[in-house]
C-alpha cells in the first residue's frame, strides 16, 4: 500500500499500515485492526481510531507501529481538542515505540513534535541528538534535527545538519529535497535546483518537487541562464516532511 500523507501542525506524520511481520495469528490480527485504525484516522475519527489501535496492541504488544499509530491518534485528538491527557499518554505512547524500535524514524519525528507544542523544544532537540548520538550510522537523526532548526529559522545549521546527513547517504532524497528548499528560500535557486533534481534522480515520486524543478527551471530560462535538464522519467515528488505509513 502506498505511503498516506497527513499533515499536522506543519509536521507530516506518518502513520504505518504495514506492521513488521511476526509469527502466528496476533500479528495478523494486529495488522487487521491497525489498517481499520488507519482508516478511520483518515476519516478524521481519531477516538475510534485510537480503540482499534489499543486492540492492535493487545493482540501483539510488542508492534512498535502500534504504539506509534495510537500516540499518532491521540497525539492529534488531543492537538485539535485541547486534551492535556491525551497528549501526555501520546509521549508516553511514543516512547513505548522507541523501546521496542529505537531507530522509528516517524515516532521520534512525532515526539518531537509533541514536545515542541508543549513547549519543551529544547527537550525535543536533546531527543534527536542523543539519536543521532546513538545511531552515528544513520541520515535521519540528522534531517529531523535540520527540519527543527529550519522550523526555528536557523538555517545554516540546518543546512549542515543535511550536509552531515548526505556524507553518511550521498543518495538520500529527504535530505537533498530538504537541502534544496532551504537553498531555494535563500535566494539560491541554482543550487536549489541542483539538489532537486539530484533528488528526483533517486526518488521520482515527488510531484511537488518537479513543479519546483520546472519553476526554477522557468526563472533561469527567463534570467538567460542555460536551461537545466532533470533526470529522465522524473514525475513526482515527495516533500521533506514525509509522513505517516501503512
Amino acid at each position: 500500500m502506498r505511503p498516506v500523507r497527513e499533515t499536522f501542525n506543519g509536521v507530516s506524520l506518518l502513520l504505518g499500515s504495514a506492521l513488521a511481520l511476526t509469527s502466528g495469528c496476533n500479528s495478523m490480527t494486529s495488522q487487521a485492526l491497525n489498517s481499520e485504525g488507519v482508516r478511520l484516522y483518515q476519516n478524521g475519527n481519531y477516538q475510534q481510531a485510537s480503540l482499534q489501535f489499543q486492540r492492535a496492541i493487545a493482540s501483539n504488544p510488542q508492534s512498535a507501529t502500534a504504539y506509534y499509530n495510537l500516540a499518532s491518534a491521540l497525539h492529534r485528538n488531543g492537538k485539535l481538542n485541547n486534551r492535556q491527557q491525551d497528549l501526555q499518554q501520546a509521549e508516553q505512547l511514543y516512547n513505548q515505540c522507541l523501546d521496542y524500535d529505537p531507530n522509528h524514524v516517524e515516532c521520534y519525528r512525532g515526539l518531537a513534535v509533541l514536545l515542541t507544542d508543549t513547549g519543551r523544544p529544547d527537550a525535543a532537540t536533546r531527543l534527536l541528538e542523543g539519536w543521532a548520538a546513538r545511531s552515528p550510522q544513520l541520515p535521519d537523526p540528522r534531517i529531523e534535527l535540520a527540519r527543527l532548526l529550519q522550523e526555528s529559522n536557523q538555517l545554516a545549521q540546518a543546512s549542515s545538519k543535511l550536509e552531515e546527513a548526505l556524507t553518511i547517504d550521498p543518495h538520500n532524497s529527504r535530505a537533498l529535497t530538504a537541502l534544496g528548499q532551504i537553498r531555494e528560500s535563500t535566494g539560491d535557486s541554482t543550487q536549489a535546483l541542483a539538489n532537486y533534481q539530484r533528488s528526483l534522480a533517486i526518488n521520482r515520486f515527488q510531484p511537488a518537487i518537479e513543479s519546483r524543478v520546472a519553476a526554477l527551471q522557468g526563472i533561469s530560462t527567463a534570467a538567460g541562464a542555460p536551461q537545466a535538464t532533470p533526470p529522465s522519467g522524473t514525475r513526482t515528488v515527495q516533500q521533506w516532511q514525509s509522513s505517516v505509513r501503512y
